[in-house]
């Protein structure tokens, strides 16, 4: 028989052996060039350049990449096999993408001891941006930039389709301060087939966005470091692998990392979150090899944006799987090989219509051995040997010519054709064989489309697709934009009935934002009348631009589908097939975003969808019917910061269970950077208007109001869940019928005023007349307060910096008392007005300080922002109150169309003090509810964390007890201890106490007034 001692060194050196098998296989891929021959593109721009390896070929690079772009403003740079020195930063203009082409990967080399790669983070090739808003200068330029005096536009939430392929970055020593790529992209760009040899330098790549797929990153301090992308969307790594970095593989925060089948070795931290962050965190096959101190470091416990999961991570020396900074304590591992079938750290739900708590669950089990690595998640393109130019096969791609036939007739006779950059005109469906293979460069100006008013596509009649694949057909459709025309009734993009092996891939289904068109006009904004005579009332009148059914499902990764003309961007019916969505994003339809619809098996890792103002006011972002047996991770849930409509909730159920939500986030805020009159800077913004409820189940009839929130389960359809036990406190429904009313205050005999804001009326609620209309006038009112006297103060969005006015309620309607901005006084007023919500977050500005390599965190920001006085303030006509004048940014034209934001503009309310007084606020992205004291100029000091709980809104009773309202409304005493729970109907928005005696609690939700006497 064996021994024991001899099994456990059998079973050690099978591990090994696994985990060398794995490398090895990773090692013989590394530097294969997927492109051995350049495609046959004749508008792309070839480098012309030494590529020796000694030479400087910075000057020879970046020209071609400047002129790479066309007049749509994207292009295509190759890059020949070679060594590339360079000595600056190379700056990848938006829309262009880089290919390394030739028998081997072409090699960007920073040599040895380049000068300006010493101190603080110095980047190697910045992906930069567009002049998104039209500001002109450049209000945040890229800090990581060599030489420092050059300006360079970071890419920003309007930079699209930006990629980098076949390329590896070396970093040679004497280059400490050295990152490889700048990435902090927007939608549907990537990095793939690279590898990162850093030795000594500082990280592979510094701001990370989009999709990053068989990227490998040997050595350095890091191989990824990064904060949010630049419009706080999901940044997804796949098939990918880390060896030999000194702190840790991957450092990061708010990235919303997803990762699927990546390997971490040899490194003391696998990911580390920083200090005084959160991140959605979600990973899917991940191992850890050799990772001495702990596979992930978590950070900032007990908050709603902690959300950390993993499903079947494997690891191997690996003592420590988790770690948690705040506290101290960890989640080991089992054995010297263990498998974390499951782990989840955060709020967890324990069922619909109930709140959260925060729980850890780690489902750890011993290994005899490591199990071999899986295969990669995305399957590699064929061959180049193999592929077949559509253009020498009579497709014209010039916009006019009618392409169907001789497409059709390629795909009948031909398994895998490559379409160079062109818009080929479709009339007809083109059928996929079981095996056809469709392969583009660059979607945004490689398209299929179908001409406007087309008579196959019009009047009434089943589905038209621009391509259609077969049931269980083995496809993949990579690099192309589809695009359906503006007036086609019966298109759709894609019909897919292909089995599980099939793929999608860097597809853009065309028709939203970033879309050049074949005649090159434009298709207005995303306002439902655009201008352009063709879009207008358009909207929802496509079949669903991606139609997967009859038994489709495969893989799906880096899409991008925002027509709104289409009835949903991502339509999912009648299917067992699995189906694996990695980074969807899926925006801009007037009805549904993602619809699923008998449907089983599948999983979706980090879907992202959004609602436009115009567009998208009675969007809801998922719609489940009939299905079972899903998963989704990583989930964003957004409407833009400019609505003004309420919606309910995001996802809706009907007769569905199986249902695993993890990682969800459900939002509506934004920061933008720009300037103005008064200098650049970047303004953080916050929506009134994100769903109310993260998840209705219409069948149970039971919500979700938690927005942020790290795990739910969802049993079978059909089985009974509780409702949730009654609140001890009796809530009362005073009126109704609003469409979305805030801004409320309390005068000195307890009457509640407050704003309908869409209809730009100002309301009174009394106990002895009820409701009245106060002012009806079109000023724009967005938050009151109420004087000594009784006057009534207005902060008004009206005007190009917002204004206030002052009116006696029981004076003439037409009369009102314009105020000024004056400089602050020394002696200050009796009370000073102040946002009861704030949203403060560091988008837009590096948040790392270079030379401690530390991040300035979100608690810091928060008391430097509303520990600054204002210099100028807005003083009621009586004296006795004080608005700060809070700097009022304005976003898209500087006419009256133009949007205005402010911390006072944004916030559902103000809370009012005397200098030395005491007030709480809360900040909504900690979701924290702080005190702090009522300082000269407005300034808000000595902060003091209160209670993890802070969403739109708190107020404070005679006895000190605190009413935080998040969902429901939270109940604390004086000591920060939750007591108690307050039930509403609806989300309140808006809290305060009113009333004669000042006992009962005003509840504003957006379409009631409701009141509690607690």
């Amino acid at each position: 028989m064996i021994g024991r001692a001899m099994m456990a060194a059998l079973l050690a050196a099978t591990a090994l052996a696994g985990a060398e098998q794995a490398q090895a296989e990773q090692a013989s891929s590394a530097g294969r060039s997927v492109f051995p021959l350049a495609p046959d593109e004749p508008d792309a721009v070839t480098v012309r350049a030494k590529g020796d390896g000694r030479a400087d070929d910075s000057a020879a690079i970046q020209q071609a990449l400047d002129k790479a772009r066309d007049r749509t403003g994207h292009g295509i740079v190759f890059l020949p096999s070679g060594t590339y020195r360079i000595t600056r930063t190379l700056v990848i203009p938006a829309g262009v993408r880089v290919y390394g082409v030739g028998p081997t990967r072409p090699v960007i080399l920073l040599g040895a001891n380049t000068p300006g790669f010493q101190q603080g983070v110095s980047t190697m090739i910045v992906f930069g941006g567009g002049d998104q808003y039209n500001v002109g200068q450049v209000p945040v330029p890229v800090p990581t930039v060599v030489p420092r005096e050059k300006v360079v536009r970071d890419a920003n939430s309007g930079t699209f389709y930006s990629s980098m392929s076949n390329v590896d970055i070396e970093i040679a020593p004497g280059n400490p301060a050295a990152a490889g790529v700048r990435f902090r992209m927007a939608q549907h760009a990537f990095l793939s087939h690279m590898e990162f040899r850093l030795g000594t330098a500082f990280a592979g790549v510094y701001q990370a966005g989009n999709v990053i797929e068989n990227v490998h990153f040997q050595g350095g301090r890091y191989g990824i470091v990064t904060e949010k992308t630049s419009p706080a969307w999901q940044f997804t790594l796949l098939d990918s692998t880390f060896d030999g970095q000194r702190d840790a593989a991957i450092r990061e925060h708010e990235v919303d990392l997803t990762l699927v089948n990546v390997a971490i070795r040899n490194t003391p931290v696998g990911i580390e979150i920083d200090r005084g962050y959160g991140d959605s965190l979600w990973g899917k096959d991940v191992r850890f090899e050799n990772v001495s101190k702990a596979g992930v470091i978590i950070s900032n416990e007990k908050n709603v944006f902690t959300q950390v999961g993993f499903e079947n991570a494997l690891a191997v020396n690996s003592p420590v799987f988790a770690r948690f900074r705040d506290s101290g304590q960890a989640v080991n591992g089992k054995g010297r090989a263990y498998r974390v079938a499951s782990f989840s750290y955060g709020l967890a739900v324990p069922t619909l219509g109930r709140t959260g708590e925060y729980r850890t669950e780690a489902e750890v089990e011993a290994l005899p051995a490591m199990p071999a690595p899986r295969t990669p998640a995305i399957r590699d393109l064929p061959d180049m040997a193999q592929w077949v130019n559509v253009r020498t096969l009579g497709a014209m791609g010039d916009g006019r010519a009618d392409d169907t036939a001789a497409i059709q007739k390629a795909i009948d006779s031909h398994r895998i054709l490559y379409f160079p950059t062109g818009f080929y005109k479709v009339t007809d469906r083109l059928k996929l064989r079981p095996d056809s293979v469709l392969i583009g460069l660059h979607p945004a100006v490689t398209q299929l489309y179908i001409p406007d008013n087309n008579p196959g596509h019009a009047g009434l009649g089943t589905v038209l697709p621009i391509l259609e694949s077969p049931r269980g057909g083995d496809n993949i459709l990579s690099g192309l934009g589809l695009f359906t025309g503006r007036v086609n009734p019966r298109a759709s993009a894609l019909l897919w009935r292909s089995g599980e092996n099939s793929l999608v891939d860097d597809v853009k289904i065309m028709g939203g934002g970033g879309t050049p068109t074949a005649d090159g006009t434009t298709l207005g904004s995303l306002r439902v009348h655009t201008g352009d005579p063709v879009t207008d009332d358009r909207l929802d009148a496509q079949y669903p631009s991606i139609w997967v059914t009859d038994g489709g499902g495969g893989t799906f990764v880096d899409v991008w589908s925002p027509n709104s003309f289409a009835q949903a961007g991502f339509y999912v019916t009648d299917t067992r097939t699995p189906g694996h969505v990695y980074e969807m994003s899926v925006e801009h339809h007037a009805r549904n975003e993602f619809v699923l619809d008998n449907v089983h098996n599948w999983e979706f890792l980090a879907p992202q969808t959004e609602q436009e103002v115009g567009d998208g006011p009675d969007a809801i972002s998922l719609d489940i019917r009939n299905s079972s047996n899903l998963l989704f991770a990583n989930y964003h849930g957004y409407r833009v910061t400019r609505t003004y409509a309420p919606e309910e909730s995001a996802v809706k159920l009907a007769n569905s269970g199986d249902i695993r939500f993890r990682n969800v986030h459900i939002n509506a805020e934004s920061g933008y950077a720009t300037c103005d009159d008064e200098g650049c800077g970047t303004f953080l913004r916050a929506s009134k208007y994100p769903f109310d409820n993260a998840i209705e189940d219409v069948t149970r009839k039971l919500f979700v109001r938690e927005r942020e929130f790290a795990k739910l389960d969802i049993g079978p359809a059909g089985s009974t869940i509780p409702a949730p036990p009654p609140g001890g406190t009796k809530v009362d429904k005073l009126e109704d019928g609003f469409w979305s009313i805030s801004g409320a205050a309390v005068d000195p005999q307890g009457a509640l005023y407050f704003i309908d804001r869409r209809f730009q009326r100002i309301h009174r609620w009394s106990e002895d007349k009820g409701l009245e209309i106060v002012r009806d006038h079109a000023l724009d009112p967005v938050n009151l307060a109420i004087d000594a006297s009784g006057h009534v103060m207005v902060l008004s969005s009206l005007g190009p910096k917002a204004g206030v006015y002052s009116f006696d309620p029981a004076g003439p309607k037409d009369a009102m008392t314009p105020i000024r901005p004056t400089p602050v006084r020394n002696a200050a007023a009796a009370r000073t007005l102040l946002p009861v919500n704030w949203w403060n977050n560091g988008e837009f500005r590096d948040q790392l300080d270079f030379g401690t390599y530390r991040f300035t965190t979100l608690a810091e920001m928060f008391a430097r922002d509303v520990g600054t006085p204002k210099a100028q303030e807005y003083l009621s006509p009586d004296g006795s109150l004080s608005l700060p004048a809070f700097r009022t940014w304005q976003q898209g034209p500087v006419d009256h169309s133009g949007w205005r934001w402010s911390d006072s503009l944004n916030a559902y309310g103000f809370v009012s003090g005397e200098p030395g007084e005491r007030l709480f606020v809360t900040n909504a992205s900690e979701n924290v509810t702080y005190s702090g004291t009522v300082g000269a100029g407005g300034a808000l000091t000595d902060l003091r964390r209160f209670a993890n709980r802070g969403g739109e809104s708190v107020a404070v009773d005679g006895r000190g007890r605190v009413y935080v309202a998040n969902g429901q409304i939270f109940v604390y005493g004086p000591d920060g201890r939750e007591s108690g729970r307050i039930d509403v109907p609806d989300r309140p928005l808006q809290i305060l106490f009113g009333g004669p005696d000042r006992r009962t609690l005003f509840i504003l939700t957006h379409h009631a007034l409701y009141a509690a006497k607690p």
